[in-house]
């Protein structure tokens, strides 16, 4: 059970590795682009292209995803980023449970956003967690989890391509772990949750009143989507490559100090500042800051 090209990773690992995989659910084809042409999931190519059936019930709760799954017979289901909670009479269907790959260290970043909301708090380490699912959001039992540092620069996107594979190394672990009785269960520690919130279009703006490296951590923690944004010298800018300068300033946040071919360096809190290097103006393209401002320079 999975949508995105972070779930159609592990699904290929089991495929890879020779398990049966008797069935795969997805979200129903959502419409993508300007034409809103209706789109497959990664999950369901990946499944269609090894021969795997495909299901996408609209709904977990009016017994239809029972019925599909009662007459599969699972003997376990895998769970990555499927975008919805699992019922009670689906968890208890199949004779080992039904295992999830979640990315993050649990019980940090429980919800749907665990892997940008590592970037935008500025987390150095983060990973990949393989847990018995149960009623509550990423709140089972954990199996095994997996680390990695975040690059300094480093998009959530990024990541995410980083952490696909080593989440799908960790289900297939685990799931030898579980047909060979030796796989361990750790209840986690509820007081050291936190969550993880989608993301939303109304994050984007950069909030200048912040350190330096949080306001870098924004701009990359934002990407691929919806991007962090500014509004700098009257024009709307899209951000999507700073660097530190480590430069002092006396300057209020939000204030251009430095504009030339090198990027725009804006005053943040802490009296730092850090250089913007790649943007896309309202309605232009993404292009280097030094390009941009040969065309549109900007007054300090």
């Amino acid at each position: 059970m999975g949508t995105p090209d972070f779930a159609a990773c592990s699904l290929q690992k089991l495929l890879d590795e020779g398990f049966d995989v008797v069935g795969a659910f997805c979200q129903p084809d959502k419409p993508q682009g300007r034409g809103h042409k209706l789109e497959s999931c990664a999950v369901k190519k990946t499944a269609l292209a090894a021969g795997v059936p495909v299901y996408q019930p609209e709904k977990l709760r009016d017994g239809t995803a029972l019925a599909i799954l009662r007459e599969l017979a699972p003997d376990l289901i895998a769970v990555v980023a499927y975008g919805r909670l699992i019922p009670d009479d689906i968890l208890a269907l199949p004779k080992y449970g039904c295992v999830n790959v979640h990315g993050s260290l649990l019980p940090r970043y429980r919800g749907s956003a665990p892997i940008q909301r590592a970037v935008l708090s500025g987390d150095a380490v983060t990973g990949v967690t393989t847990m018995y699912l149960s009623s509550g959001m990423d709140e089972g039992d954990t199996i095994y989890t997996a680390e990695t540092a975040i690059g300094e620069t480093e998009t959530s996107g990024e990541l995410f391509d980083r952490l696909a594979p080593m989440g799908a190394e960790l289900l297939v672990r685990t799931i030898r772990a579980i047909e060979a009785g030796v796989a361990p269960r750790m209840p986690q520690d509820g007081s050291l949750a936190t969550y993880a919130p989608p993301l939303r279009r109304e994050e984007s703006p950069i909030d200048w009143t912040k350190p330096a490296r949080m306001v870098c951590k924004h701009i990359y923690g934002m990407q691929p989507w919806p991007c962090a944004t500014a509004h700098l010298a009257g024009t709307d800018f899209k951000v999507f490559k700073a660097e530190y300068t480590y430069r002092p300033t006396e300057k209020a946040p939000g204030t251009i100090v430095r504009a030339d071919k090198n990027g725009i360096e804006v005053a943040c809190g802490g009296h730092e500042t850090i250089l913007l290097t790649e943007i896309q103006a309202a309605g232009g393209k993404r292009m280097a800051a030094g390009a941009y401002l040969l065309g549109h320079p900007m007054e300090v």
